[in-house]
């Protein structure tokens, strides 16, 4: 592409939801309210795994340190929206807008790759009990979380550095938030290698972790299958009914933002389909790991009882 009326901005502009005034109250209320709902939820769920020696195992440590990353991805997004919507003043720092998107796309990573991690973890625990404490010992667990920290920064980097090299010709981001995609859209450079590398980062860590969970729980449940009783396959399968229910809202969210924008145009309907996994899918996790897990009500409980008898 040959550049035209290239320049670097130092400001950008997120257009959001709606230029609309009379609008801008009730979108606040909508997010502030998911905001705090998410946040809670989060850091309710870090405390009572934290507080609670019974859930000091390795699926509650992969749960807390998933709560964790989708409490940061949720405070990385809508802060700024908020403020935004409030002032009424839709610009971000170039620099800020940096900053965004490459925490956005590390955390983001991050549910990736803990998800991977926690089918890993049922994987060993249904198909092989009698190893499970040897296989998932806390060293290995530690690593895992490690390396999925360092993937994620690292190909985030990558991405912010090759973004950082390009010239702008508009500087209005159709979106809530600084993603990559909608920043790319507004070079004059070419980006023809941004995209490749997309392609590629995608395909080893997207594809291939997803692939993973689905082979784990192919084994699962061809194991879950073999057992006799009616009792032991419910008991197998309530120890995955909440992991499999987050992973189906997180790629089924992500993969409808990514179809979504590819038949519409439409820049209202691709916003607003990808807050499901940016601020929804981090809201309703707490919920749906609290709600179907009788380990984290009973810990709850607990909590709650060791707060209301303490003088």
């Amino acid at each position: 592409m040959v550049p035209g009326n290239q320049t670097q901005f130092t400001e950008l502009i997120l257009l959001g939801f709606s230029e609309t005034p009379e609008q801008q109250g009730p979108l606040f209320g909508l997010f502030f309210g998911m905001y705090l709902i998410a946040v809670i939820g989060n850091l309710l769920i870090i405390l009572i795994i934290g507080s609670d020696s019974h859930l000091h195992t390795p699926m509650y440590f992969f749960l807390s340190n998933l709560s964790f990353v989708d409490f940061c991805l949720v405070s990385t997004l809508v802060p700024k929206m908020l403020v935004n919507t409030l002032t009424q003043n839709k610009a971000i720092p170039y620099a800020d807008c940096l900053a965004q998107m490459y925490f956005f796309m590390v955390f983001v990573g991050l549910d990736n790759f803990l998800l991977t991690v926690m089918a890993y973890d049922r994987f060993v625990a249904i198909c092989h009990p009698l190893r499970y404490a040897t296989i998932m010992s806390p060293r290995l667990c530690a690593l895992l979380v490690l390396l999925s920290w360092i993937l994620s920064l690292l190909y985030s980097l990558l991405h912010c550095l090759m973004v950082a090299r390009l010239s702008f010709c508009d500087h209005e981001i159709q979106h809530f938030f600084c993603d990559l995609d909608q920043v790319l859209k507004l070079s004059c450079s070419d980006t023809l290698i941004n995209y490749i590398l997309i392609y590629i980062i995608a395909g080893l860590l997207g594809i291939i972790p997803l692939t993973g969970i689905l082979f784990s729980y192919s084994k699962i449940c061809s194991s879950i299958l073999k057992v006799s009783s009616a009792g032991g396959k419910y008991k197998a399968f309530s120890t995955c009914g909440s992991h499999i229910s987050v992973v189906s809202l997180f790629y089924g969210t992500g993969l409808g933002v990514y179809f979504s924008s590819s038949v519409t145009q439409s820049s209202w309907k691709s916003t607003l389909a990808s807050t499901m996994y940016t601020v929804v899918t981090p809201m309703l996790n707490p919920f749906i790991y609290s709600l179907r897990n009788k380990d984290i009500k009973d810990a709850l409980r607990r909590l709650i009882s060791r707060i209301t008898s303490s003088p």
